[in-house]
């Protein structure tokens, strides 16, 4: 039987990596080879490259029935872009590695890929490469980000100092209330597929779930201003989880204040629906994709007009442990409650 051309199997795994990738432009003089070799070739002169790689499973990361195909592409190039701005670096390349079944059409995949092409627009990457495989068990996306960084300018997990501000870009605990809202909806359309999903009303919490953007903005705005915070993390795995990394890396204590913790009123609005303590999804919901960076008061200074920037705390020394000092003046210990793909789930 003659293969159709315009399926997965009758172009095969190098014409659909061709049919995929081939017009995706370059855009930078350091991608002096993107798909169709061996690998890929980048040439750094006189920067340091930062590499970074994530993977996305189905049914762990993600799940089909209510994540589009574009959404999906998109959000697991910005979850690594994410980290590469993390370290106040610039992202240029991506290499995308795909396994899936037999029962994506190509129409999926090219979806996936439009997806992942609208991603390298709008934060300006090159497509260097990759590799496609079959699967039995579900899809698996694993992308790896390279970037570029000033040798004086990376920053990392390690650099806090007792009394550097702590601050956050943006709000948090929204992806986490997207994410109970889809989950809600899912199990209603099992039990009933006639009953249409309630979804009006929460666009923002819904676009945080499935649509994330790194902060490039302010990765930008550091260098505008010429501000240069001692250390930094993406809000992947919770606020409190990442608290706890900076603090641990740094050998520091940590004061966060509840009050100054910024949340969006739709979340609120959700949590409240869901009987959820709003607090408790920013400090361990996850997948917000804000930076939690710290900085001396000096360099503070150069930031504090930037609306979105807001200070939550500030570094302690480490005997005095890290906590959550809530309305009324109560120590918490943070405990890292976010994201684990190990940790038992019972």
């Amino acid at each position: 039987m003659e293969k159709k051309k315009n399926t997965i199997e009758g172009l095969g795994e190098f014409g659909l990596i061709k049919h995929l990738t081939s017009d995706m432009p370059v855009k930078h003089q350091s991608t002096l080879k993107g798909p169709g070799d061996d690998a890929a070739v980048l040439d750094y002169k006189k920067k340091l490259v930062v590499v970074t790689s994530d993977i996305l499973m189905e049914g762990i990361h993600f799940n089909m029935i209510y994540t589009p195909m574009k959404h999906l592409g998109y959000k697991a190039v910005v979850a690594n872009l994410s980290d590469i701005y993390a370290m106040n670096a610039t992202p240029r390349q991506i290499i995308v590695s795909l396994a899936f079944s037999s029962k994506l059409t190509l129409k999926q995949v090219e979806n996936l890929y439009s997806g992942i092409r609208l991603a390298c627009e709008n934060y300006n990457v090159d497509l260097a490469g990759g590799d496609t495989s079959t699967s039995i068990t579900g899809m698996a996306i694993s992308i790896t980000a390279i970037g570029e960084g000033e040798k004086k300018k990376i920053v990392y997990r390690s650099g806090a100092k007792k009394n550097d501000l702590i601050c956050v870009s943006g709000d948090l605990g929204a992806a986490y209330l997207g994410l109970q809202l889809l989950e809600r909806e899912k199990r209603i359309f099992l039990e009933n597929p006639e009953v249409q999903p309630e979804l009006k009303g929460y666009d923002y919490l819904l676009q945080r779930q499935l649509k994330p953007e790194p902060r490039a903005d302010i990765i930008d705005f550091f260098s505008k201003t010429n501000a240069l915070p001692t250390s930094m993390i993406d809000i992947s795995d919770g606020l409190s989880s990442e608290a706890l990394h900076i603090c641990n890396e740094s050998g520091v204590g940590c004061k966060l204040f509840a009050e100054h913790i910024p949340i969006d009123p739709e979340t609120e609005k959700l949590a409240a629906e869901f009987n959820i303590t709003p607090l408790i999804a920013a400090l361990n919901g996850g997948e917000d994709y804000e930076l939690l960076f710290t900085i001396s008061p000096g360099e503070y200074v150069k930031i504090k007009e930037n609306q979105t920037i807001k200070a939550i705390g500030h570094i302690t020394d480490s005997d005095l442990g890290c906590n959550l000092i809530t309305h009324d003046g109560t120590f918490i210990p943070l405990q890292s409650k976010g994201w684990d793909a190990y940790k038992s789930k019972d």
